[in-house]
């Protein structure tokens, strides 16, 4: 008998910790192999339609990774084949960046919602040409309906394809309302972060400090500099 989504997700938000030092897929990995099932890694299309939307889906995973890396049970990932229909290898869905809380933290070759119990309790779509149709109505209604995520956001870095270019929903009662934005910004309860876009960028900042969290690339270029002050002491 096949199994869908349905009820997998309950809108609750876990108590979470953060970390703030980064994670590596080693650390991820250590002790848990890679779990290996018979359904497909990858569905033909590329990662990104460009080099900007690839490159923000690497920050914005990165710093969750980050954020969360001390909690074994969050598992941040994107790009990756989320099935929900068990038997049903066509039932899939790719979301650019998703956030599962209750499940480990391990190296997936693809994700499979009957097996680990829980859906994405956050998913962010960085939207393009060849993806607006998708993101605004196929996989809106798919994350409503069927997986029930509770907070889905949509950015268009360009500006060129949904207005506004910044969007975000909340499943209440079955239904996707609108999240207001508030000085350009959206706040997920889920993730409890702030989600700020800066020109093409689309930044995650933290509500108690007021602080964006850091890119990879930040983080190591204030340690260099660092460094280098330190060394002229």
């Amino acid at each position: 008998m096949r199994r869908v989504a349905a009820g997998y997700n309950t809108g609750e938000c876990p108590i979470r910790r953060r970390a703030p030092e980064g994670s590596t897929v080693s650390r991820i990995a250590a002790g848990r192999p890679v779990r290996t099932n018979a359904y497909p890694t990858s569905d033909g299309r590329p990662m990104a339609e460009t080099d900007l939307h690839r490159l923000l889906m690497i920050d914005l995973l990165q710093a969750l990774e980050d954020w969360f890396a001390d909690d074994p049970d969050v598992y941040v990932s994107g790009n990756l084949l989320l099935f929900y229909e068990e038997g049903n290898k066509r039932r899939h869905v790719s979301p650019d960046v998703f956030i599962v809380f209750g499940v480990p933290k391990q190296v997936r070759e693809n994700y499979l919602l009957w097996e680990e119990g829980r859906g994405p309790s956050v998913v962010i779509e960085l939207t393009s040409s060849s993806t607006r149709r998708e993101d605004t109505h196929k996989k809106h209604a798919l994350y409503r309906d069927v997986l029930r995520v509770p907070e889905y956001f949509q950015f268009d870095p360009y500006g060129d394809y949904l207005t506004p270019p910044f969007q975000g929903y909340r499943l209440v009662g079955g239904q996707y309302r609108p999240m207001r934005l508030k000085d350009g910004r959206l706040r997920s309860r889920q993730l409890n972060l702030i989600l700020e876009p800066d020109g093409k960028q689309l930044r995650l900042v933290d509500p108690e400090t007021g602080l964006r969290l850091p890119t990879r690339a930040e983080t190591r270029a204030a340690a260099e500099a660092a460094a280098h002050e330190e060394t002229r002491r």
